[in-house]
């Protein structure tokens, strides 16, 4: 039977049961373990190891089952449990990670490392128990043989199940009955078009044995129920299920008792990821062409047109509706990225020899899928610097009046249409003098009077780290500079905030998604340009009292006591026909990396969203500019790169000053 089409429901199941044990084993109290806590642990083993059985990956169904022995002692209370232990089994949930990473590969697991980490688990065994080590299984576990026994005899009907199926496949339907022969004794199994009833004397509970069959169905298909007392099962010696004629009819009573499995619901269901990205593509074009047909239907007699504008503007509502939900298909909560880093601090401080308390806010908060997954790399960047750098060794906390056990917070919020994620520690802060002095000795100009955030943002410069030693951990100047860039990509920036002695604060803000955006239109002599509205701060036009030169190309503009740089659009995208007079023009005020300066453009166009195109992938990468779009006429609109501006204008300028340098020099020679 070709049970690829259902392998990977089962590296998802698995990868998420994984996650579930890790965060589990973590929240564990070793001296006073808590029973429910310990049976979810051992299920999620369990149902780990039925699927692997089911597939046939023999490394992965080792593993688990001596893992599954030594959390079974554990739950019974026949296991005391210790911090080694929880590491023993934070190390195994790893080498399962690598297994089931391996077999999606289409290989198979590394011998030596399953064999190690097998053997590590049959030591802690023999430790805490002076009987012989956890029996491995045979490569592929033979099928569970457990006769019913008469009542008389001391048997109990207690151990029979009955597991009614609904709506089942053919090849689901014999999937499922040839995997609860793993699970005990098939007694008698009726198929009844798409509904299978099996009778099944079993040791599992019936949590069990659903959480082993969802890897094949969904859980609203099955229905299980113990057997009544009063129902002797016949007994049955042999584990292969009993299968009635094909012609025989489904009793009444099961057909019946099946009925309510059917009725039930899902209240989710699986989708491809390509799926949802085609879906939302398709709205998007749906979206370009509602903006046409408004656009054209500008020109047309609203009297004479009454119906028409009537029924586009209902559409308008409605695509834009159906683009919100569309998207909301595509956000996460951000405990996605935050039930990762329990983990890291674990190891990490124990690492230090520090102690670290996490806290989190806002795992509801949502973020786009696409982003999240980007995301996680650079908040454990943070989150490593921050153990490493910032929060102090217990000693030094104590010395300093600080509770020995420093804070590390992670937090998400939404602010407007931005998702502000935060990370936090109370620890030393930053060294002014510290970073200052190593910019200096890399060549980085900076003065003493710079302010506190421009100095901040100094460590993210490449190859920027004030660690005197390179550890296994941090401290040789790469990462954070990978970091902000990351983050550009993302349409996001990085704000730090430290204080000596009382921690550091670095707040990362992004856009929620990066399929839609909210911009401001604006045009540059003939075209178009968008500028996301999360950067733009306030428009206007300057008075020419209000300017001041301070090159004879470069400007800058007072906005309340306030200079910032002007940047001319016209210059930067060389668009010719534009309005090179500031007086005449617009000036968009813009905030990016902590920094503000002013846009020059010849007139806004408005405000509206936009469906974001990739530029690179359809073109080719543009300095400046971060992706496109296409607006009502049908034309193309570039999304300007707003946090790349100063970086381009600064090059532009030494571009500029080079030439004019050679200029002078030829012209000397010349003369």
């Amino acid at each position: 039977m070709d049970l690829s089409q259902f392998t990977q429901a089962f590296f998802v199941e698995a990868i998420e049961l994984l996650a579930e044990m890790e965060q589990l084993l973590l929240d564990l109290d070793v001296e006073a373990p808590d029973g429910e806590q310990l049976n979810a642990i051992f299920r999620a083993a369990h149902s780990i190891k039925g699927g692997a059985a089911t597939f046939g990956f023999t490394a992965l169904t080792h593993t688990t089952h001596v893992l599954e022995t030594l959390l079974d002692r554990a739950r019974h209370g026949q296991l005391h449990l210790s911090a080694p232990m929880i590491d023993a089994f934070l190390e195994t949930k790893d080498a399962l990670q690598e297994q089931l990473t391996a077999y999606q590969a289409g290989k198979e697991p590394d011998a030596e490392r399953v064999a190690h980490i097998c053997g590590v688990l049959q030591q802690l065994a023999m430790e805490n128990n002076a009987a012989a080590p956890v029996p491995a299984p045979a490569p592929v576990p033979a099928p569970v043989v457990q006769a019913a026994a008469p009542a008389d005899e001391g048997g109990s009907s207690d151990g029979v199940l009955v597991i009614r199926f609904a709506r089942l496949s053919d090849s689901e339907c014999e999937l499922l009955a040839g995997e609860l022969t793993n699970l005990g004794t098939v007694l008698t199994r009726t198929r009844s078009n798409d509904q299978l009833t099996v009778r099944l004397a079993t040791t599992c509970d019936p949590d069990d044995i659903v959480a082993v069959c969802c890897f094949v169905i969904d859980e609203s298909q099955i229905d299980i129920t113990r057997e009544g007392a009063d129902v002797a099962p016949p007994v049955v010696a042999v584990a292969e299920p009993v299968v009635p004629p094909p012609a025989a009819p489904a009793p009444a009573s099961a057909a019946a008792a099946s009925a309510p499995a059917s009725a039930k619901e899902s209240s989710s269901i699986r989708v491809d990821v390509e799926k949802v990205d085609q879906l939302i593509n398709l709205v998007g074009e749906l979206v370009i062409t509602q903006s046409m047909l408004t656009q054209a239907a500008t020109v047309l007699d609203p009297v004479a047109y009454e119906r028409f504008l009537s029924g586009l503007g209902h559409l308008e509502r409605n695509a834009r509706d159906l683009q919100e939900s569309v998207m909301s298909i595509r956000m996460m909560p951000m405990d996605y990225v935050f039930s990762r880093f329990p983990r890291v601090i674990r190891d990490v401080s124990a690492k230090l020899g520090k102690q670290v308390r996490l806290d989190t806010y806002g795992k509801e908060t949502e973020l786009d899928k696409g982003l999240i997954e980007r995301i996680v790399d650079p908040l454990t960047h943070l989150v490593r610097n921050s153990l490493d750098h910032g929060i102090e060794a217990p000693e030094v906390r104590l010395a300093k009046g600080k509770d020995a056990t420093g804070q590390l917070l992670l937090s998400a919020q939404h602010h407007g249409g931005n998702i502000v994620i935060e990370v936090s520690d109370d620890g030393a802060g930053l060294n002014r003098e510290r970073i200052l002095d190593k910019a200096r000795q890399q060549g980085l100009p900076v003065n003493d009077a710079m302010p506190d955030e421009e100095v901040w943002q100094l460590i993210f410069a490449p190859g920027f780290s004030t660690a005197e030693q390179v550890t296994d951990i941090s401290g040789r100047g790469v990462g954070m500079d990978v970091v902000k860039r990351n983050i550009q990509e993302m349409g996001g920036h990085v704000e730090i905030h430290s204080r000596g002695g009382q921690g550091t604060s670095t707040r990362i803000v992004l856009p929620l998604t990066l399929a839609i955006l909210n911009g401001m239109s604006v045009r540059v002599g003939s075209e178009a340009y968008i500028l996301p509205l999360s950067y733009v701060i306030e428009s206007l036009q300057p008075l020419p009292e209000h300017l001041h030169s301070i090159t004879a190309d470069g400007h800058v503009i007072r906005v309340r006591g306030e200079y910032l740089p002007l940047i001319e659009l016209h210059r930067v995208f060389d668009v010719a026909g534009a309005q090179t007079q500031p007086t005449q023009g617009i000036l968009v005020i813009v905030q990016a990396d902590d920094s503000r300066f002013a846009l020059l453009v010849d007139e806004l166009l408005g405000q509206h969203q936009v469906v974001v195109k990739n530029l690179e992938t359809n073109y080719r990468k543009v300095p400046g500019i971060s992706a496109a779009t296409i607006v009502g006429d049908g034309s193309v609109a570039f999304i300007v790169d707003v946090g790349a501006m100063p970086r381009i204008q600064r090059a532009q300028a030494a571009s500029a000053a080079a030439l004019a340098g050679a200029a002078r020099r030829t012209d000397a020679l010349a003369s």
